[in-house]
């Protein structure tokens, strides 16, 4: 069947993205992760991939032009010849319908749900942090989300007051809809509401809301207080079904959720078998805190624990250095090359022996990289070795913080929010190998001569 390809929301403030030009013609064969098109947003160039294997048809945008976030600008079909299917905007990424009263919503910035993918198409609303009315700077973390990758933080994207949420935690939004409204003046009616409410066409201002009912917890934690559900009003819609750890094996949880219970040895899932509703905030720990302690499982003999660690540093010596090393290069050197080569040598320091670095910076596609010891970061070329260590670039993404979990491949994640970098470090490792290839890579950054010398 065929597949839309729509212009992607790449950040909270962004509406539209300029088409640079298309890497494939119009019925060339493509496959997922080839990239199809350079886009251009207010912040930077990057490439776009193909989420599906297929024909590329059906271009509905030229180079040069100026493209809606969410509007179709072509299809990946079964055969070259199209699907006949003219580009317009997919109904999961346009905004809502306006309300049939004029002045049902604030006025205001109208806040999208990002495409942290390219094979994305919706995202799961975990909880937000902020609630109608507050005042909000750009950089606050508006809401958490989950993809079926991970759970992060998504910042509000610009300065006023909270004036209108327009999906409840644990809805599944499509990439590109409008899920809230930030106005320059505290908003005298702020309302709440969800997506079910939204498609009834009944915006309710949030002194109408009822409170969310307590979670229930099994008897085996000691009898509970009695919680008596406030009183829906007439014809309100049901609250919104969040997805259990059973229907997609994960536990919805905030990313603070999460690092603290990480940071205390205690499991989310006990609080799922308990009974408790999803998804879980901090407050939901002290209710976890007070469950009987589980049997000890046997230990593993072979394996190594999970390591995460994290290391914050000063952007202002990295920034300087690429842009040294960029004017003193012809061609100009990759920022990836430089970055591999800085992962390289700390795990050369760590586990002593060498090997090869994949960087990932979405939406690009991912390079690898084995330098040798004493090799220029200017002579580095791409190779097609397996790679030891894979550093996932972040710091053009709205992403903060992270938790993905150990994978199979040690993964170092770099994110930045100001003139900081914060590092993250999750894998199976022997605790001092962690922390000597996390010091490593860190103190590079801080100080980028050092690996020079």
């Amino acid at each position: 069947m065929p597949h839309e390809v729509i212009m992607p929301a790449l950040g909270m403030a962004q509406d539209s993205g300029v088409l640079i030009g298309w890497l494939k013609a119009a019925g060339d064969p493509v496959k997922a992760g080839d990239p199809l098109m350079e886009v251009e947003t207010d912040k930077a160039t990057m490439e776009v991939e193909a989420a599906h294997d297929g024909f590329l048809t059906d271009l509905s945008a030229e180079a040069g032009a100026t493209v809606p976030v969410g509007q179709v600008v072509a299809m990946i079909s079964d055969t070259p010849e199209g699907s006949g299917k003219p580009g317009a905007p997919t109904e999961a990424a346009v905004a809502p319908k306006e309300d049939s009263k004029p002045d049902a919503m604030p006025e205001g910035r109208k806040i999208i749900m990002p495409a942290l993918g390219m094979a994305q198409d919706s995202a799961l609303i975990v909880g937000w942090s902020k609630a109608p009315g507050d005042a909000v700077s750009a950089d606050d973390t508006l809401l958490e989300v989950e993809t079926d990758k991970s759970t992060m933080e998504v910042p509000a994207g610009h300065d006023g007051y909270v004036a209108a949420l327009l999906a409840a935690e644990g809805e599944d939004v499509p990439v590109g809809e409008v899920i809230a409204i930030i106005s320059a003046e505290r908003p005298d009616a702020p309302v709440r509401r969800s997506r079910a409410e939204a498609s009834q066409g009944r915006p309710e201002a949030t002194e109408s809301l009822p409170e969310k009912a307590a979670p229930a917890i099994a008897a085996q934690s000691g009898p509970a207080p009695k919680t008596t559900p406030a009183p829906r009003t007439a014809g309100a819609q049901p609250e919104p079904k969040t997805r259990s750890a059973a229907e997609g094996g994960r536990v919805l949880a905030s990313p603070k959720a999460r690092r603290l219970a990480a940071e205390e040895g205690l499991d989310l899932q006990r609080l799922v078998d308990a009974g408790a509703t999803q998804p879980f905030h901090v407050r939901d720990l002290e209710t976890l805190r007070q469950l009987p302690a589980p049997q000890p499982a046997p230990a593993a003999a072979t394996s190594h624990a999970a390591q995460h660690l994290t290391a914050d540093v000063a952007a202002e010596a990295l920034d300087a250095f690429l842009d040294w090393l960029a004017k003193e290069s012809a061609p100009a050197t990759p920022r990836a090359a430089t970055l591999a080569a800085f992962a390289a040598a700390a795990w050369a320091d760590a586990m002593g022996e060498p090997g090869a670095v994949q960087v990932e910076a979405p939406p690009a596609a991912a390079v690898q990289y084995a330098p040798a010891q004493g090799q220029p970061i200017a002579d580095l070329a791409q190779t097609d070795a397996p790679a030891i260590l894979v550093l996932r670039d972040l710091v053009a993404t709205p992403l903060r913080a992270m938790q993905l979990g150990a994978e199979a491949t040690p993964v170092l994640s770099l994110t930045r929010a100001g003139d900081r970098v914060h590092v993250t470090l999750e894998g199976q490792m022997p605790p001092p190998v962690a922390i000597a290839l996390l010091s490593g890579f860190a103190a590079r950054l801080a100080d980028p001569l050092r690996h020079l010398l």
